[in-house]
């Protein structure tokens, strides 16, 4: 149905709005045509066309808020590594394929609702509107007021509050998308950066052999560098848990141990400490053995292992955790326990 079906009694009035209309000649050949004449949409006349407008309207946005609900569910139901069969793309990751579904057609529901009601039922009358210094005068500021309460009133969403509250609805729930990302930058760490895989009973490693440690196999002044029994480098967790766990171990004459725990946690001279630095997490690799320092390449803090590993230099801002060791049954090295305190750098939960 048009315009030009409607007895003339029912259209709206027509708003003399369209500006001056200027005729070309030679001195202005590019002269304003002017606006055609208005057309009224058939929202604009028939009631129960706006009211289906109005529904269609309210309809999208309900489908943004049931595609956002889609997407959370996916987010947490979805294993992440299940993969599905789509035609014609192939087996792709389901996980990705929901949530792009989803949060693709709760975009574009909302943004399809917003364009069918400023299309369909929002005021669709040209008007011409002179240019104006872009100083505002206070004559100009009223009209923008006005023209701002008018828009507002024309908009109907005071009058038309299916729209409204399933506009607020699609607006409220569809933010939830991005708040339910945040879940990858976790799960919080708890108490993992306080522990690591060493436990009473567990042999040291070579990490050069893959073999266990005798104290034999450490000689005065030697570097050795170990791992906790059972890591393999082709476990999935290999970075994460030697970031933690990785030792050196040094042999020094007792008489040398100037640190009372430390020679209470050695056995025959041989210490073991983090090879993690505890500035910024570098693995430290140069040792002295006339001295008993070690150095951290990254950013040159030294410790001295006769002393607790102490910090003699540099901006680390504690000593290497020691780890205690003794020799088992068959007369390798093995773990007295856990570190008693976090490995590498100082967090602020550290204490």
């Amino acid at each position: 149905m048009s315009s030009q079906d409607i007895p003339e009694e029912n259209l709206p009035a027509e708003q003399d709005a369209h500006g001056a209309v200027g005729v070309a000649d030679e001195k202005d050949p590019f002269a304003d045509p002017g606006l055609p004449p208005h057309e009224h949409r058939v929202q604009d006349i028939d009631e129960r066309a706006a009211r289906r407008s109005e529904r269609m309207v309210a309809l999208l946005f309900t489908v943004s808020m049931l595609a956002t609900v889609g997407f959370i569910a996916s987010y947490v139901g979805i294993p992440h590594d299940k993969s599905i069969y789509v035609f014609p793309i192939g087996h792709i990751n389901a996980l990705n394929f929901a949530l792009g579904l989803t949060l693709g057609l709760a975009l574009f529901s909302i943004g399809a609702g917003a364009v069918h009601w400023a299309r369909t039922l929002m005021s669709d009358e040209e008007i011409a509107d002179e240019r104006h210094p872009i100083e505002a005068s206070p004559e100009v500021r009223a009209k923008v007021h006005a023209d701002f309460k008018q828009g507002a009133k024309e908009s109907a969403l005071g009058r038309r509050k299916l729209i409204r509250n399933t506009m607020f609805g699609a607006l409220a729930l569809f933010p939830l998308s991005g708040v339910m990302l945040l879940r990858d930058l976790g799960p919080l760490p708890g108490t993992k950066l306080r522990h690591t895989m060493w436990r009473q009973g567990l042999q040291l490693v070579n990490m050069n052999t893959n073999e266990p440690l005798r104290p034999s196999d450490v000689q005065v002044g030697s570097l050795t560098f170990a791992m906790p029994e059972g890591l393999e480098e082709h476990d999935e967790d290999f970075q994460t848990e030697i970031a933690k766990a990785a030792l050196m171990i040094v042999r020094i004459q007792p008489d040398n141990i100037k640190d009372k725990r430390e020679l209470e946690w050695s056995y025959d001279g041989i210490v073991a400490y983090s090879k993690i630095c505890t500035h910024v997490g570098c693995p430290i690799s140069l040792y002295e053995q006339q001295t008993h320092h070690v150095l951290c390449p990254c950013h040159q803090s030294t410790f001295d292992l006769s002393d607790g590993a102490r910090v003699i230099f540099g901006p680390a801002g504690h000593a290497l955790p020691q780890l205690r060791i003794g020799v088992n049954d068959q007369g390798y090295l093995e773990a007295l326990g856990d570190f008693e305190e976090p490995v590498g750098p100082a967090f602020w939960e550290r204490g």
